[in-house]
């Protein structure tokens, strides 16, 4: 999974959003101006985000973006698929955008097997850290990937030690 700035810049503009939830809604241009990216395509990006209902806009003078939920509750998962799509690096191992994929025998294939472990530890990841995990502080905390990681070297050591 490769992140585009298309998903890069909506994550930006989400963490700083989740930075003042609460405090109402941010004008466009003051969200592209602190986080550095172009007002006009971050306007594409929000709007992406209030389809997916991610985001609230409001018009008008005191109008601008506010989180449609609480940070704790927005995963990162959800946010790319809506901006970037599925999150496995391959479509034969995707879950939300399966499709088959050009090999002889999908069962039987090396890559497909690496790419799903791949996938799997990639979404483990994105499905359980939100905005909020984002954030400075204790809550600010994503899950230890690096044990899922050992667990998986350590099956496949112990299996060919055998």
């Amino acid at each position: 999974m490769k992140l585009s700035k298309r998903g890069e810049y909506g994550l930006r503009a989400l963490q700083d959003l989740a930075a003042h939830y609460g405090s109402g809604p941010t004008p466009n241009k003051e969200l592209a101006e602190r986080n550095g990216i172009p007002p006009k395509f971050l306007e594409q990006i929000m709007l992406t985000l209030k389809r997916g209902r991610i985001v609230h806009s409001l018009k008008g003078p005191q109008g601008g973006y506010s989180l449609a939920r609480p940070p704790d509750q927005i995963s990162l998962a959800e946010v790319i698929r809506l901006l970037d799509g599925p999150l496995a690096p391959i479509s034969c191992v995707s879950e939300t955008a399966f499709q088959p994929c050009g090999c002889p025998d999908m069962n039987a294939c090396g890559l497909r097997r690496v790419m799903k472990r791949v996938r799997d530890v990639v979404a483990e990841m994105m499905e359980h850290t939100t905005l909020a995990d984002l954030l400075p502080g204790e809550a600010g905390r994503p899950p230890d990937v690096d044990a899922t990681l050992t667990v998986g070297h350590d099956e496949r050591t112990r299996a060919t030690s055998s």
